[in-house]
């Protein structure tokens, strides 16, 4: 206990004599290795906390003529007049592949969820440098306290580790178009003691999703930006998930869905076994985690003659006009509006047929589709332009009707309009609709004859002509000979 507090007493007075004070506030800086190296020498980039934990940052960049060596951290401690300061560090080296000038480009790397813009800059690799002594200072402030009283190497353990990775499925036996969602996530026990940290969560993502994306599915990515914890209990033990991969999956044919094990890379940290108040007391290992396999159940539709262009899910109908007292030759805008729990892109229009007491033209289309708390719910609007040409009482449910199949009632449905319009005015389907004018050269083209007819020559057309001909002549030679 002496022997402790005599460190302490040293260290800080040490500190205060060869290092500044540093404030006490949070802060996170990225700094730049030399403008000039050897080609035996290597290159960094370093990424430092102060008075914080580094709890998260980007990729570093790659870099042209240069290629990644590996990566290492450091913390360090500082106590001045009473005062405590502290830095982590992660350590990117860069190993350069010939000599020449090389631009840094500029680039931006997120720290603890915060981005920092760093400018670019030149570097020379020249000729290789021959190895200088060492300077006789480094070591003694280089090694942890430790090795300063005891001489030894800190020694580092694995600890085992409370977590897993799993892609789970929100129902395990669906129908044919019905939503699911599929979730890759890894969980972490609130009694885990093993430090973890992701570790190229953006790269390995893209290869894992080649894997498990379905071929016969129609996906809706929920597109998750920011990792979170969210607190869970499974088999009755506090975890906390970390959501990576989220979507809903529509399967398109009744193939089953088979999604494979899947693995990824985390950083997992060893401890100091003899962790002390000065130094490095975790050092920088991987593992790798893997998912298990995971398999989907697809039915069929019951029969039906609808059953391979109706939508799947859970719907209601929201409809909406300007009057419902219409007159005749006036056209009128109808809204049949399908919102629900389901695939919304694939949600077809309403069978509307014209009759000769209403005339409907194309509707316009749109949607909007929200992906929250697991769900994919929505809006399809078909926007209808109708002209009513006789008078009368109508009910529109006899022209907009929209059949789709509920897997929670297992059953089909039909939505179905419930206004009734009034029309009012004089009838409109005895009017022609196109004029009898037939208007100018090209619009008589559609209704002119066009079949081959031989042409006949009569008798004296013939003498005729050939009159012509010897007159002609002869009027030619009088001429040339006259000259």
């Amino acid at each position: 206990m002496r022997l402790n507090l005599i460190k302490i007493v040293f260290f800080g007075l040490l500190t205060a004599i060869l290092f500044p004070i540093v404030a006490a506030g949070q802060s996170a800086q990225i700094i730049l290795g030399p403008d000039e190296i050897g080609e035996n020498q290597v290159w960094t980039i370093t990424v430092t906390v102060q008075n914080d934990r580094l709890k998260s940052y980007d990729n570093f960049p790659d870099i042209n003529g240069f290629r990644k060596r590996g990566q290492s951290t450091q913390s360090t401690t500082n106590i001045v007049n009473g005062q405590i300061s502290s830095s982590q560090s992660v350590i990117m080296t860069y190993l350069p592949e010939r000599q020449g000038t090389f631009t840094i480009p500029s680039f931006t790397m997120k720290v603890n969820d915060k981005p920092i813009n760093v400018p670019g800059k030149k570097v020379r690799v020249g000729p290789p440098l021959q190895q200088q002594q060492r300077d006789p200072f480094r070591n003694f402030f280089d090694r942890s306290t430790d090795d300063f009283f005891e001489g030894g190497d800190t020694e580092f353990v694995d600890i085992k580790e409370d977590a897993f990775l799993a892609l789970t499925t929100s129902k395990d036996e669906v129908f044919v178009g019905e939503g699911f969602n599929a979730t890759l996530s890894f969980f972490v026990s609130q009694e885990n003691r093993a430090p973890l940290q992701f570790y190229e969560l953006g790269k390995q993502l893209a290869e894992i999703l080649k894997k498990i994306k379905p071929v016969n599915c129609w996906e809706e990515n929920f597109n998750i930006e920011n990792i979170e914890g969210e607190n869970v209990k499974i088999g009755g033990k506090d975890y906390t998930q970390y959501k990576v991969y989220q979507a809903t999956y529509y399967p398109l044919n009744s193939e089953p869905i088979n999604f494979p094990s899947v693995g990824l890379e985390m950083i997992k940290y060893k401890v100091a076994k003899n962790p002390s108040f000065f130094g490095q007391n975790r050092k920088e290992d991987f593992k790798k985690f893997f998912s298990k396999a995971k398999k989907v159940v697809v039915k069929e539709l019951p029969p039906h003659p609808m059953r391979d262009i109706v939508s799947v899910g859970e719907y209601q109908l929201d409809e909406r006009i300007r009057s419902t007292d219409l007159e005749t030759g006036q056209s009128a805008a109808y809204n049949f509006n399908v919102f629900g729990d389901g695939n919304i892109s694939a949600i077809k229009k309403p069978t509307a047929q014209s009759d000769d007491r209403f005339e409907f033209y194309e509707p316009n289309v749109r949607q909007d589709i929200t992906r929250q708390n697991n769900r994919v719910t929505g809006t399809k609007s078909f926007s209808y332009f109708m002209i009513p040409k006789e008078p009368g009482e109508y009910r529109l449910g006899d022209y907009f009707q929209w059949v789709y199949f509920s897997p929670k009632l297992a059953r089909y449905d039909t939505l179905k309009s419930k206004l009734t319009v009034y029309v009012t005015g004089e009838s409109k389907k005895n009017e022609a609709i196109l004029s009898n004018d037939l208007g100018n050269f090209y619009d008589r083209i559609s209704v002119a004859e066009n079949s081959l007819k031989t042409i006949e020559h009569t008798e004296w057309q013939k003498w005729a002509f050939n009159f012509f001909v010897l007159v002609m002549l002869g009027a030619s030679a009088y001429l040339v000979f006259k000259k």
